[in-house]
């Protein structure tokens, strides 16, 4: 087992020895994403809840339309192609080597499947990032560079068990996608308990999760947008199961991912081949050691921002999906007439936190992150 972190602020003659970065976990205009996170972060802040409730009942009074978070959702901004070019400029530019994009959009493989029309992209993996219901929890699979013949059977099949588990067959779905030897799947994220069940009942289905099909998980993410101590457990984690890490930005916005994997591979097959055999370098970038709550802080305003080069949504609310009174999904820009005051004056809030100064405060302010070190400690518990 080869397992390397590295931070490329305080190591960089890192990529000295490697020919290839590889960017794994950006989401695309094709990923929908819940927005179930408004009411739980309204919940915690009384005037965001009380704006939230005027706002439900305009919208029924006016429009007949129920405000439905459940089936909501809203998409990153970047197209496959933007989000392809801002991963391997970061790698060709910053790091000076050659360049593997993998995309994993939510349950869906249509970013990678159009990527691979463009001749500049023609060998891009066809991947996507799972989402699988698992004893009250949801867990996450990176499921890269499916066969391309078989992607869409494929495709069909984990989308049959995320629409009804049945825990009996994940392994056997997992022991299907193991056989294909060019085929990597990833647990991303593994100590985030997304459904907020608490720590304790996450970290038993996590346990549960890895005795029944552990063996074919390939490795565990470190995540670009997870904070020094959630990774310090995931490599904890990963030891105590001898599992390798692996990197996953799990960038939304237009900030290229903030973690890569160094390879000398000179395809994606033969990168996987590396991380079956347990050998794998994860590099941190510069922009990883900024506070997290201002990072979260500037991927919102990325996200939130206008995009004028788009030739569909630009504006925020262009990107938001919402059922309609007949529950057909339609933008937010087609169901009102412009956006509620309350958000504009929260985005204006959110904006200022991205002035030079604030940032730089903010950096004083919080914890040293350039100064954290991940280390292998072999607890699994």
């Amino acid at each position: 087992m080869e397992r390397l972190v590295s931070y490329l602020w305080k190591e960089p003659e890192a990529t000295g020895a490697y020919k290839t970065g590889v960017s794994l976990h950006g989401h695309t205009n094709h990923s929908k994403e819940s927005l179930c996170f408004i009411s739980e972060f309204a919940s915690e802040i009384a005037p965001l809840r009380w704006a939230l409730a005027q706002q439900e009942r305009r919208a029924l009074r006016k429009g007949g339309v129920r405000v439905d978070f459940l089936n909501g959702y809203w998409v990153p901004p970047l197209s496959p192609r933007t989000a392809y070019e801002l991963e391997s400029s970061q790698i060709g530019e910053t790091l000076e080597l050659a360049s593997l994009v993998s995309l994993t959009d939510h349950d869906s493989i249509e970013a990678p499947l159009r990527l691979r029309m463009l001749p500049a992209s023609a060998q891009t993996p066809i991947s996507l990032e799972w989402s699988v219901p698992y004893r009250e929890v949801e867990l996450h699979l990176g499921i890269h560079n499916l066969p391309p013949k078989q992607a869409p059977t494929i495709l069909a099949e984990l989308a049959g068990y995320t629409a009804r588990p049945q825990y009996a067959k994940l392994p056997e779905l997992l022991a299907e996608l193991h056989r294909w030897k060019e085929v990597l799947v990833v647990l991303n994220h593994p100590m985030w308990d997304l459904c907020h069940t608490g720590e304790a009942h996450h970290k038993q289905a996590l346990m549960s999760f890895m005795a029944s099909c552990g063996q074919y998980v390939h490795a565990l993410e470190l995540g670009g947008l997870r904070g020094w101590e959630e990774n310090q457990r995931t490599v904890n984690f990963a030891a105590g199961w001898n599992e390798p890490v692996i990197s996953g930005g799990d960038r939304h916005g237009s900030e290229p991912n903030a973690c890569v994997n160094l390879t000398n591979a000179a395809t994606f097959a033969e990168f996987v081949d590396e991380v079956r055999h347990g050998r794998s370098h994860v590099l941190f970038m510069p922009q990883y050691a900024d506070p997290l709550a201002s990072r979260i802080i500037r991927v919102i305003n990325e996200v939130v921002r206008r995009y004028p080069e788009n030739p569909v949504g630009s504006r925020w609310d262009d990107r938001v999906y919402h059922p309609d009174r007949e529950g057909v999904e339609r933008p937010l820009s087609q169901l009102w007439e412009k956006p509620p005051a309350y958000i504009g004056a929260v985005f204006s809030v959110l904006r200022l936190f991205e002035s030079t100064a604030l940032r730089r405060a903010a950096q004083a302010l919080g914890r040293p992150e350039q100064q954290l070190h991940l280390t292998w400690t072999g607890d699994a518990s």
